[in-house]
């Protein structure tokens, strides 16, 4: 037996405690470890359960560097009560892994909050250098005190104070966080959405010394003034603030002059993003919507209903539910996996008809615009079957175009374009926020080949380049081995490579124009090829928001604003872009910045992608550590 074949044996086996295994595997339920964020929503997702449940209307979030603490005003737990087990109630809060009270349905929390599993305040608890939670109940007080995650000291005294609640003070660790801080990015956001899905509920979150308070006086409706601003295409909205013992849903819909729909699905006030409850809410819609519009004849007999994407397109719509027992694939709880929608269901059948009736005007546009999405599906699709003859004619190859490209439904191939972006998670906002009509996005998978040194061989035998050149329509000629191409055969107008503003972007856009300058320059020559430019920051003031493309723009807008009062975000990537900010920067022609590829010397440009692209490297690391700041390319 080979010596590096090791037996399986008894001394196999080990059996960690609660704290050992998620100080082992800490994104098991910390999920990203990148910045700590997940620790401080876990407990201030506790903190919103005791509003919620009617205890306390604020919440205390204090940031110092990498210290956190939270502080509310809710029930508080009950001081010095000791369980069998020796430890009191709070002690086994932080520490006792599926302790908690909020299991049971007929419980204080009804089965209605957000956390569920008894895990959230735990690893916090273990993912830190030290905790301490205070609490104030019944006219006493209890602290505790954890260090690595294991109990150290308890003192408790009189609290002649009315009020109640508990503090949680912690230091995340960097033996389990590559940054221990938390990204701001992600909790003002929350912070602002929270407030929205509680109203009455002030969050006061206190950012190493800047203080900012989220309230909403609206709800539901603020979220949606800021997503949708002056888009909307219909006066009145759709709300349902719906009632049922346990079960309550708060929703607003609304109607938008965008090609794309967006559902926001809340559960318990967790953002989820798939499950039976978001199915069977669109199945909802697009059955009552239908039985409407057929009732005023806007549909005829003879015609098909409307497919749910016809009815949603320019929907935005954002719910919240409060149902009890809701279960859920992991500690994150992004995906519902059991959720009783009967009454959900039912609430928005009821309001929806009301609605109708109170709105014809609004319907009638909205019907307007289905139908206009319908009959552009449809023409579409005999676009597709009448080329489909035609091939089928002339005895021509079908292209086999891979199965994650989106195409568009235009006629006009020349005011179509496409956008050619790495990976999945960079597309899939693309494909959301993109006019169907005019716009194809297709992913390809990682960093393509470096084609400065291949041969016509070696291409076809990459699977992500042939993909490119069926989709562009483009053609490999047997007599010259070359890629060519018939002005009237291009399926798009624009060919738009999308990466990152980065470095690593960068490169992914160079190794797509050595592979175009190398096998069809031709493209570049007629004005095919151009550059997303995708924005780099983005700006907050108190009377909305601005892009900007790169640092250059930062210190301008900071030299011309100066003494102004402003948020900078730093946008991290296009798979971290909301849908709305990717409509507003990259896919709206209005809006956004494409840069068309040109060449003047074509000697000169030869030797650059030698350079570049061939096979020194060490040419190559200067030229690129000396000029990444510096690539231009001629506007459009």
């Amino acid at each position: 037996m080979s010596e590096n074949n090791k037996l399986y044996t008894e001394d196999s086996i080990e059996s960690l405690s609660p704290l050992e295994f998620t100080r082992l595997r800490p994104g098991v339920y910390a999920g990203d470890t990148t910045y700590s964020t997940q620790l401080l929503v876990e407990i201030v997702s506790n903190a919103v359960d005791e509003f919620r449940l009617g205890h306390g209307n604020k919440i205390e979030v204090i940031v110092n560097k990498d210290v956190i603490s939270v502080r509310d005003y809710g029930q508080g737990f009950i001081p010095n009560s000791f369980r069998e087990d020796g430890k009191t109630i709070l002690e086994a809060a932080f520490s006792v892994l599926n302790t908690s009270g909020k299991y049971r349905e007929d419980g204080t929390y009804e089965g209605t909050s957000l956390g569920s599993f008894g895990i959230g305040s735990k690893i916090t608890t273990f993912l830190s250098h030290w905790l301490k939670a205070v609490t104030w109940r019944d006219g006493k007080t209890e602290q505790i005190d954890f260090k690595e995650g294991v109990f150290d000291t308890r003192k408790v005294e009189d609290y002649p104070k009315k009020d109640s609640g508990t503090c949680v003070t912690w230091q995340p660790s960097e033996e389990f966080f590559t940054h221990t801080e938390v990204d701001m990015k992600v909790i003002k956001p929350l912070f602002e959405t929270i407030s929205c899905l509680c109203p009455g509920l002030s969050i006061i979150l206190n950012d190493n010394g800047t203080e900012i308070i989220y309230k909403s006086e609206h709800g539901l409706n603020d979220l949606v003034d800021k997503a949708v601003a002056a888009k909307e295409i219909i006066k009145n909205r759709f709300n349902i603030n719906f009632v049922d013992g346990k079960n309550k849903m708060d929703l607003v819909m609304t109607y938008t002059s965008n090609y794309s729909s967006t559902i926001v699905p809340y559960v318990n006030t967790g953002l989820t993003e798939s499950g039976p409850h978001i199915t069977q809410l669109k199945t909802v819609l697009t059955r009552e919507f239908n039985k409407f519009f057929r009732e005023k004849k806007w549909l005829k007999e003879k015609d098909e209903n409307l497919t749910g994407d016809d009815i949603q397109e320019g929907m935005y719509l954002v719910f919240n539910m409060t149902a009890p027992n809701v279960s859920y694939d992991a500690q994150v709880k992004s995906r519902i996996t059991k959720i009783d929608t009967k009454p959900f269901v039912q609430a928005l059948s009821e309001n929806l008809q009301i609605w109708f009736m109170n709105n014809e005007k609004e319907l009638k546009e909205i019907a307007d615009k289905a139908i206009s999405a319908r009959k552009a599906r449809d023409a579409a699709k005999k676009a597709r079957e009448a080329v489909r003859e035609t091939q089928k004619k002339k005895k021509e190859k079908v292209v086999k175009f891979d199965s994650k490209l989106a195409d568009c439904n235009s006629k006009n191939r020349k005011e179509c374009e496409i956008y050619i972006t790495e990976g999945d998670s960079a597309s899939g906002n693309l494909k959301m926020a993109r006019n169907n009509l005019t716009q194809a996005v297709m992913p390809v998978r990682g960093k393509i080949l470096n084609t400065q040194k291949a041969t016509l061989a070696q291409i076809q035998k990459n699977a992500e380049i042939m993909t490119m050149i069926d989709a562009f329509g483009l053609i490999i000629d047997p007599k010259t081995m070359s890629v060519t191409y018939k002005p009237e055969d291009l399926r798009y107008g624009k060919i738009i490579i999308m990466s990152d503003a980065d470095v690593d972007g960068a490169h992914i856009k160079n190794l797509f124009y050595t592979f175009i300058w190398n096998f069809c320059p031709q493209l570049i020559m007629d004005g095919y090829i151009y550059a997303g430019v995708p924005p780099l920051y983005k700006i907050t003031t108190s009377k909305g928001y601005v892009y900007l493309k790169n640092d250059e723009a930062l210190e301008q807008y900071k030299i011309e604003n100066k003494g102004k009062k402003f948020s900078v975000n730093r946008l991290k990537g296009l798979g971290e872009m909301s849908v709305e900010e990717t409509e507003e920067t990259l896919t709206d022609p209005k809006n956004r910045i494409i840069k068309q590829i040109t060449v003047e010397d074509i000697e000169t440009t030869n030797i650059l992608f030698d350079q570049l692209m061939g096979t020194g490297v060490t040419a190559r690391k200067a030229y690129i550590k000396a000029h990444s700041e510096e690539a231009t390319y001629n506007a459009e």
